[in-house]
């Protein structure tokens, strides 16, 4: 079964902040597309769920300081935010 991708606003404005520091792109599409269909991360993205302002949510790290914050709701994923630690938990 194939998820639903839901990208919500501040998603969308932190992959543009992404994209222009020359982050690797690929890497997060790649991320994006084995949540879509269903299969589990590799340890090396130390999944993991969240508490306080994005509690329900998760995070996986696609490097040392890169992040994506997503929620899985029914057969939805929602993309909430990507960046750095110091963009997304201030």
């Amino acid at each position: 079964m194939v998820r639903s991708i839901r990208y919500l606003g501040q998603f969308k404005k932190d992959f543009k902040r992404m994209e222009k520091r020359g982050s690797d792109m690929k890497k997060l599409r790649a991320v994006i597309e084995k949540l879509v269909k269903e299969e589990e991360l590799e340890a090396r993205y130390k999944d993991h769920p969240l508490q306080g302002n994005y509690a329900g949510a998760r995070a996986c790290h696609l490097s040392p300081d890169w992040v994506l914050i997503y929620a899985i709701v029914e057969n939805e994923l929602r993309l909430i935010r990507t960046g750095k630690h110091a963009d997304l938990f201030k």
